[in-house]
């Protein structure tokens, strides 16, 4: 089947957005022998995280991860980690953080653990081909339902970075309202301290006969 200019630019559209959707945050780094390491990410309400960590065998080294919110819930919780994924979707907009500890008896050696973490949240965390297993859809559906996806990812984000103008615009006008109301009185309090001092001192000259 040949796709017309129409169908083409849907296709080049999907594959832009499928290769923006597949971006996600992936890092290594090095635990050194009784180190605890925690990386911090903020995420909006009702966003679906997934991750998969795998860390590099080190014999007699434990290895425990965690991941936590601000508020000290845990979100999951791993002993002796090796090789594994989670999964959880957010309550509330707020700061996560995953957290690796390794631990050594004392008196024993053992080399720095490598650590390879791939999180991802919204729709990159969507596995789309079980929906597409669940609702018989072609290829070109499950990346228009992508494009969606998406597309509403961008709606929220938008939305919300709105909000936090509307916010910092309403505090930036209550700062503005009362640094005037504090100049005022300021001001006042000045001229107040002033006319005192004015009367003050006259009665000083007076009651030295310096003036009439």
């Amino acid at each position: 089947m040949r796709l017309g200019t129409a169908g083409r630019h849907v296709v080049a559209c999907v594959l832009g957005a499928t290769f923006f959707v597949h971006f996600c945050h992936a890092i290594s780094f090095h635990l050194p022998v009784n180190t605890k390491k925690c990386l911090k990410e903020e995420i909006h309400k009702d966003v679906l995280v997934t991750g998969d960590y795998e860390l590099t065998d080190a014999p007699g080294q434990k290895t425990d991860l965690k991941v936590t919110d601000s508020k000290g819930h845990v979100l999951y919780s791993k002993e002796e980690a090796l090789k594994g994924k989670f999964a959880f979707t957010t309550d509330d907009y707020d700061m996560f953080e995953v957290c690796f500890e390794t631990k050594l008896p004392p008196g024993s050696r053992a080399p720095t653990r490598e650590v390879s973490l791939n999180m991802k949240h919204g729709v990159e965390a969507r596995n789309y081909e079980d929906i597409a297993k669940a609702e018989k859809l072609k290829p070109l559906e499950v990346e228009l339902r992508r494009l969606e996806d998406l597309s509403d990812s961008i709606v929220t984000d938008f939305a919300y970075m709105k909000a936090r103008e509307e916010e910092m615009r309403d505090t930036n006008e209550s700062t503005n309202k009362r640094v005037l109301y504090f100049s005022i009185f300021s001001m006042l309090c000045l001229l107040g301290l002033a006319t005192w001092q004015v009367f003050y001192l006259r009665r000083f000259f007076k009651a030295k006969k310096l003036i009439e």
